[in-house]
């Protein structure tokens, strides 16, 4: 009789452990996992970019109409800064929305400390940067941004995270470059460099955490801090690039986060004009500037450097321009959609994803053929991030 019973409990055991395991994640990695921002339903697809397909979708996560995202340190979880002030937690593997706090009114992105224990959000309004743990996104510190001539806090961009839980940003109406140090995040201390440069627009650090250059909207050329000299303060470089020459009208600000390194050169965007900058990436000098057919947005390197990809504002965002490295020259130009807003590498960079705004898809290409591999269906895409950006450093 006992032996009926243990048998009749495994029994009605079997069922339970079935559904409890059901609602459990996939026994997969998330390595070759990634978000894509759609910006028009408040909604991110999960993809997979190893067999090039979506997982699903993933929706309430608000305005998404300029839309950052960083990864937890296992790459389990995006955080999504959208343009509404919230930060939204998503589980990659159970697709679904963990977690969503609003904590400004206007918010342009975030960054995740070296550790993956703080969150730093920058913002637009209020201002400032607030400080959030990333388990449970609650609030741990608020730092106010200097006021602008208006006498307003001041917008907060090019957020970055550096080595030893400190974070890096600007200043578009102070024109100042901060560096945060989130070492103990509920009193945060902060180091301010003045006088960096006339209305820096967005800021990058470079991937071993040494540089961060902004890029300037109110003067020619760029501000850079070297964070192992910090002694010496923020210096220009690229200084009164296109001088002399009518600038064009800018549609769209190019994004620095989009930078790329290749070999011994940084290839940057400049503003108002149609090429691209090459520097010397320890002097900092400019070495070349490589025409292209219109005024760039993002400039990014394939992971092994030897190629760099540049796409467009308006009127050419239906075009994306191939340059060799070693030759500094354009050797291939696409037309994969119409407004092509973002570009993301798979982790060994054997094809580049492409979202095309205005046809809902979204566009993978074999960057050794140059040849469209699939395309998917999505709801105005734009930003794409794979989670290869959680073990890296400003991304």
């Amino acid at each position: 009789m006992a032996g009926l019973l243990v048998k009749a409990g495994r029994a009605a055991l079997i069922p339970a452990l079935a559904a409890l395991l059901g609602g459990c994640a996939a026994p997969r990695g998330t390595g070759d996992l990634g978000v894509v921002i759609e910006r028009a339903s408040g909604s991110v697809q999960v993809v997979d970019n190893t067999r090039a397909e979506s997982l699903g979708r993933v929706e309430g996560l608000g305005d998404l109409s300029h839309a950052s995202v960083v990864f937890s340190r296992d790459a389990r979880y995006a955080y999504v800064f959208g343009r509404d002030g919230a930060i939204s937690k998503v589980d990659l593997l159970r697709r679904r929305l963990e977690r969503r706090v609003v904590q400004a009114g206007n918010s342009i992105g975030g960054a995740i400390s070296s550790d993956g224990r703080v969150l730093a959000a920058q913002n637009y309004q209020p201002g400032g940067v607030r400080l959030f743990d990333a388990a449970t996104l609650a609030p741990l510190a608020s730092v106010p941004a200097a006021p602008g001539a208006d006498g307003k806090p001041s917008r907060v961009v090019g957020l970055a995270d550096l080595p030893g839980r400190r974070f890096v940003y600007a200043l578009f109406d102070a024109d100042e470059i901060n560096v945060l140090d989130a070492a103990d995040p509920a009193q945060p201390k902060l180091t301010r460099y003045r006088d960096a440069g006339k209305r820096p627009y967005d800021g990058l650090a470079s991937m071993d955490g040494r540089y961060f250059v902004a890029g300037l909207y109110g003067e020619d050329g760029l501000s850079l801090l070297d964070t192992w000299r910090p002694e010496q303060g923020v210096r220009r470089i690229l200084a009164g690039y296109g001088r002399g020459q009518q600038p064009l009208p800018v549609y769209k600000m190019p994004h620095l986060r989009g930078w790329a390194l290749a070999g011994d050169y940084a290839f940057l965007p400049a503003i108002g004009r149609h090429e691209v900058l090459l520097a010397d990436n320890r002097s900092w000098a400019q070495q070349a500037a490589v025409p292209v057919l219109g005024q760039p947005v993002f400039v990014m390197a394939e992971p092994s450097g030897r190629r760099v990809w540049v796409n467009f504002a308006f009127p050419d965002n239906d075009k994306v321009q191939v340059i060799d490295v070693p030759t500094r020259s354009v050797i291939a130009t696409l037309k994969p959609g119409k407004a092509i807003l973002h570009m993301e590498f798979t982790p060994r960079g054997d094809a580049v994803w492409l979202s095309s705004r205005d046809e809902d898809k979204l566009v993978v290409v074999d960057t050794a053929s140059l040849k469209v591999l699939r395309e998917l269906p999505a709801q105005s895409p734009s930003g794409i991030f794979f989670s290869w950006r959680a073990s890296r450093i400003g991304m």
